[in-house]
C-alpha cells in the first residue's frame, strides 16, 4: 500500500492510500451500484491520440450535490460526509443565499440569485449560476490528486441559466438538473498500463477526521427493479407516431429556407422495460463499446445507463479537447459492406456539411476562452464504428487563456452543437418548441470534474434514463435543408435500436451477432470437386468456398494426365483463374477429355476463357487491364431466378482480374451469355445441356463478397452440377 498526503485549497488534510485490487471485483461493484448510490464509468474504445480503454467504479459516495433550478444542496450520505459538509457549505455560501431555519444537519443548501449585472460574452461562464457554487467547492478541495473530484450527471436544462429560451413544457416538480457525487474510494483499472488500483481517501477538516468512520451510506436503494414491481410493456408510454419526426424535419427545412437556422438536432423518445439496470449496462458494454460507457445510480430510484460515442469536454492542464460527431450511416452486413458505406458517407456533401457546421460552432465556443491561434482541428472526418452506425468525427483542441479553468471550458460549449444546432440559441428554442417533452438528462453530460483542474465528460447520448423499471431512450438527428425527412426518422430509430434491443435481454441481443446471409450453403454435400490450378494466386480461397458449401475438394496443378480423372471420379471439374492464355496450360485438351467422359465443368476467369475458345469462340484484349478492380455485373433478362446467377440481384458488384475477354458476339457453340458489364464484356456463360458454366469475374474476391454474391455463385454451380450429373446418369440408363 502506498500513502500520499496533501492539503487542499481550503486546508482540508487528505491522506490517500493506493493498493492493487483484483479487476474481477468491478463486476461486483456494478451489482452494488444497482442498489446503492454510485457509478461505473468506462471506455471501451481505443483510438490513438483520442481514446484509450479504462474502467472505474465507486459506491457509497460520502457527499451528494443536487441542483434544482437555481437551488443547490449538498447532502452528507454518511458520517464521513458530515466531516466535509461544513467546508462545502461555507464554499456554497460564498456565492449563494443560505436557506433560513435550522434545516437538516446533514444538508447544506443555497439559492444562487439572479444577477442584474451585464456580462460580456467573454464573461458568460462567470455569471452567477449553480456552477458558481461548484467552482467554489472545487477551489476548496483543489489539490494534485487526478482521481479525487465530482462524478455524475449534468441535465440539459442547466443551459437555460445562460440562454434565454422560452420554456413551452412544464417541468416536473422537484426535477433535478444536476447530481454529482464526491466518492472517497475509487477502483480504477487502466488497461493501457495494465494496472488495477483502489484509491481510498481520509479527510481531516475543522478538527474532525473521517478515519475509522464507516463508508456505507445512510440511504440505500431498493433497486426499483421493474420486474419486482410488475412493469410490463403495457405500462410503457406510447412510442413516437410514425411520420411525426419526419414532420418536424419538414418544419425545420422551412426555418432553414428562411435563414433562421443553419442546422438543428431535434429528438424523440422510445421506451422499454428494464428489470435490471446493472445487467443492462453489462450487456450494453459488450454489445456497443463506446468511449463513454456509464452506469449511474442517482438515488430516488433513478438511473442513467449509456454508451455515448461523443466526448463533450476534456481538459488536461490548459488543453481543452472536444470531438464533434456529425455524419451517420448504417453499419453493413460485414466489413466489406462497412467499407462501401464508409465510402458513401465520406462522399456525401450533405454529411460533410453537417460536420463542418458543428466544428465551426465548436471552434467558436473555444475561442471565447482559449488563447488566440490555439484552437485547431487536429483530426478531420475520422471514422468511428459502433454496433449499429458509422460516424464521421472531428477532433478539436485549444489552450485556455490565463484566468479560465475547466468549468469555463465546460460552460462555453453548453450544450454541444451536435445535440442542439446552430445558431445555438435559436436551435435550442426550436427544440423546446417542437419536442414533445423536456429532455431531462439527454443532451447534457456525464463524467467527472477533477479537483486537480482536469475534466473528462461525455455527452449524454445513446442513454437510457430509467425510473421505476421504465427506460426512456431518446435519439435525435442533425438536420440540414438537404435532409430527407423519412431518412432522418429512420436514423433516429437506428440509433435507438442498439439500446432498445439490448434492453430485451441476452436472447434478444444474441441474434444480432450473425451477419445477414452468413449461414453457409451445403449445396455441395457429398459432391467431389477436382480443382485445376493454373498457377493462380487465388485458387485456395476458391477451394475454400467450395468446401464451405460441403464439397470434397482435391486440387491438382494443370498438366496432369487426363487418365487421372478415373482415379478421382469428380462430379465437377473447376478450371481456376490464372495468368497468360488458356493455351499456356493445355486447357483445350482437358476440356476435350471432360467432354468424352461426360463430366460437368465450371470455369473461372481463365477457365471461362478456355471454354469460350474450346466452343469455337474468340478472345480479345481490354484497352486497359482490370486487375483487382470492382465491376458491375448485369444479369441479362433482369433478376435471375434459375441457373448460375440464381438468387442474385439484376446488378451486383464483383472482383475482376483480367485483360483477356469476350463480347457476346465472340461466344459460340451451345453457350448463352447470361451476364455482361455495362460496356458489354461477357461476365457469365452457361450451357446447361453440356454441363458447362463459366464466369469472368472472381467469386472468391473480397470485391464479390457483398451480399455473399460469390458464395451464392458457388452454391448455384454445385446445385447445377448435381442436377446435371443426375440427369446424365438417367439418360445413360435409358
Amino acid at each position: 500500500m502506498e500513502l500520499t498526503q496533501f492539503e487542499t485549497g481550503a486546508g482540508v488534510r487528505v491522506t490517500r492510500a493506493a493498493a492493487p485490487f483484483d479487476p474481477a471485483l468491478l463486476a461486483d461493484m456494478t451489482r452494488q451500484v444497482e442498489r446503492r448510490r454510485g457509478g461505473v464509468l468506462s471506455s471501451g474504445m481505443e483510438y490513438p491520440g483520442r481514446y484509450s480503454r479504462w474502467h472505474m467504479a465507486y459506491v457509497d459516495p460520502c457527499v451528494e450535490l443536487v441542483a434544482r433550478g437555481r437551488r443547490v444542496s449538498a447532502t452528507a450520505l454518511n458520517d464521513r460526509g458530515l466531516v466535509l459538509l461544513p467546508v462545502i457549505g461555507e464554499a456554497m455560501r460564498r456565492v449563494g443565499q443560505a436557506e433560513g431555519g435550522a434545516g437538516d444537519a446533514a444538508t447544506a443548501e443555497v439559492i444562487i440569485p439572479e444577477s442584474g449585472a451585464r456580462f460580456t460574452e467573454e464573461e458568460r461562464s462567470r455569471r452567477p449560476t449553480v456552477f458558481s457554487a461548484l467552482r467554489e467547492i472545487i477551489a476548496a478541495f483543489s489539490g494534485p490528486d487526478p482521481h479525487l473530484g465530482l462524478y455524475g450527471a449534468f441535465g440539459y436544462d442547466l443551459a437555460f441559466q445562460f440562454e434565454p429560451v422560452r420554456q413551452r413544457h412544464d417541468r416536473a416538480a422537484g426535477q433535478r438538473d444536476l447530481v454529482l457525487h464526491l466518492p472517497d474510494r475509487l477502483y480504477v483499472l487502466d488497461r493501457k498500463r495494465e494496472t488495477a488500483t483502489c484509491f481510498s481517501y481520509e479527510f481531516e477538516a475543522g478538527g474532525a477526521s473521517t478515519s475509522g468512520l464507516a463508508r456505507e451510506t445512510r440511504v440505500t436503494e431498493d433497486g426499483a427493479i421493474g420486474a419486482r414491481r410488475g412493469v410490463t410493456s403495457a405500462d410503457l408510454p406510447a412510442d413516437p407516431r410514425p411520420g411525426s419526426f419526419a414532420a418536424v424535419v419538414e418544419q425545420a427545412r422551412e426555418r432553414f429556407a428562411r435563414g433562421d437556422l443553419f442546422e438543428v438536432v431535434p429528438s424523440h423518445a422510445f421506451h422499454g422495460v428494464c428489470d435490471s439496470p446493472a445487467a443492462f449496462f453489462e450487456r450494453l458494454r459488450r454489445r456497443n463499446p463506446a468511449p463513454y460507457e456509464f452506469f449511474l445510480n442517482l438515488g430516488e430510484s433513478e438511473y442513467l445507463v449509456g454508451a455515448s460515442p461523443e466526448m463533450y469536454v476534456r481538459v488536461t492542464g490548459d488543453r481543452v479537447e472536444t470531438c464533434p460527431i456529425a455524419g451517420t450511416i448504417a453499419r453493413g452486413a460485414d466489413p466489406l459492406a462497412d467499407a462501401e458505406n464508409i465510402r458513401a458517407l465520406l462522399s456525401s456533401a450533405k454529411e460533410e456539411s453537417e460536420l463542418t457546421m458543428c466544428t465551426d460552432v465548436d471552434r467558436n465556443d473555444k475561442s471565447r476562452v482559449c488563447e488566440p491561434g490555439s484552437v485547431r482541428v487536429i483530426g478531420r472526418r475520422q471514422i468511428e464504428i459502433y454496433s449499429r452506425v458509422i460516424h464521421t468525427v472531428d477532433h478539436v483542441e485549444g489552450r485556455l487563456r490565463p484566468g479560465f479553468d475547466a468549468l469555463d471550458a465546460f460552460l462555453t460549449h453548453m450544450w454541444a452543437v451536435t445535440v442542439t444546432g446552430a445558431p445555438k440559441a435559436w436551435a435550442m428554442q426550436f427544440i423546446e418548441d417542437h419536442e414533445d417533452r423536456p429532455r431531462r438528462w439527454y443532451g447534457g453530460a456525464v463524467g467527472m470534474i477533477g479537483f486537480d483542474g482536469g475534466m473528462n465528460t461525455g455527452l449524454t447520448l445513446r442513454t437510457a434514463h430509467i425510473r421505476n423499471g421504465i427506460a426512456s431512450v431518446r435519439a435525435g438527428a442533425t438536420l440540414l435543408f438537404e435532409s430527407d425527412p423519412a431518412a432522418e426518422e429512420r436514423e433516429t430509430q437506428l440509433k435507438a435500436r442498439a439500446l432498445l434491443e439490448t434492453l430485451g435481454g441476452p436472447e434478444a441481443a444474441a441474434g444480432e451477432d450473425a451477419a445477414p446471409g452468413s449461414a453457409p450453403s451445403k449445396a455441395g454435400q457429398e459432391l467431389r470437386v477436382l480443382l485445376v490450378d493454373h498457377q493462380d494466386s487465388f485458387v485456395h480461397t476458391l477451394a475454400g468456398y467450395f468446401r464451405e458449401a460441403g464439397a470434397q475438394v482435391t486440387t491438382l496443378r494443370a498438366g496432369f494426365d487426363p487418365a487421372r480423372l478415373e482415379e478421382y471420379r469428380p462430379d465437377l471439374v473447376v478450371l481456376s483463374p490464372g495468368p497468360g492464355r488458356p493455351s499456356d496450360f493445355g486447357c483445350d485438351d482437358l476440356l476435350t477429355a471432360l467432354d468424352r467422359r461426360g463430366i460437368a465443368a465450371f470455369g473461372v476467369c481463365l477457365g471461362m476463357q478456355a471454354m469460350v475458345e474450346h466452343a469455337g469462340g474468340r478472345l480479345r484484349l481490354l484497352p486497359s487491364p482490370a486487375h483487382g478492380k470492382p465491376g458491375t455485373v448485369r444479369v441479362l433478362g433482369g433478376e435471375a431466378d434459375r441457373g448460375l446467377l440464381a438468387g442474385l440481384p439484376g446488378e451486383f458488384a464483383a472482383g475482376r482480374y483480367h485483360s483477356l475477354h469476350a463480347v457476346p458476339s465472340d461466344v459460340a457453340g451451345g453457350f448463352s451469355v447470361t451476364a455482361v458489364t455495362p460496356d458489354g464484356v461477357v461476365m457469365a456463360i452457361e450451357d446447361e445441356e453440356a454441363g458447362r458454366w463459366g464466369v469472368q469475374f472472381h467469386p472468391e474476391s473480397i470485391l464479390t463478397a457483398t451480399g455473399r454474391a460469390g458464395h451464392q455463385v458457388i452454391a448455384n454451380v454445385l446445385r447445377l452440377a448435381r442436377a446435371w450429373s443426375r440427369d446424365a446418369v438417367g439418360s445413360a440408363a435409358r
